[in-house]
């Protein structure tokens, strides 16, 4: 969520899921917004408050901070082209392992110590 606003028909129906999944199946979320911000991208605040409400009740929120994987692989693919040539080069201060094989490594070992 948060890349474009919803308009009350999709806003419904995300309630609906979430409502009928609620305090009965588990329900994953992701979003680049803080839950303050919901209410820009819901056509009303009352709206966004009971989905947060719902979505929140019972949850364990995990906030994962830091560069975004998505901007710097754009920025090594634009860098690529400047100097081609280099493309997936491996090196050996990454073990062997391209940035993003590395990153990948290192977000699935924080995801694995948040959930043991």
């Amino acid at each position: 969520m948060g890349y474009l606003a919803f308009d009350n028909r999709n806003a419904d129906m995300l309630f609906q899921v979430v409502s009928r999944r609620y305090e009965k199946k588990s329900l994953v979320l992701t979003t680049n917004l803080a839950f303050k911000d919901w209410p820009t991208v819901f056509p009303n605040a009352s709206c966004a408050t009971a989905l947060i409400d719902r979505v929140i009740h019972h949850a364990d929120v995990i906030t994962i901070e830091g560069t975004s994987y998505r901007r710097r692989e754009a920025e090594i693919a634009a860098a690529e082209r400047k100097t081609p040539g280099k493309k997936g080069k491996k090196t050996s201060d990454l073990g062997g392992k391209t940035e993003a094989e590395a990153c990948t490594a290192r977000c699935a070992a924080r995801l694995s110590s948040t959930f043991s």
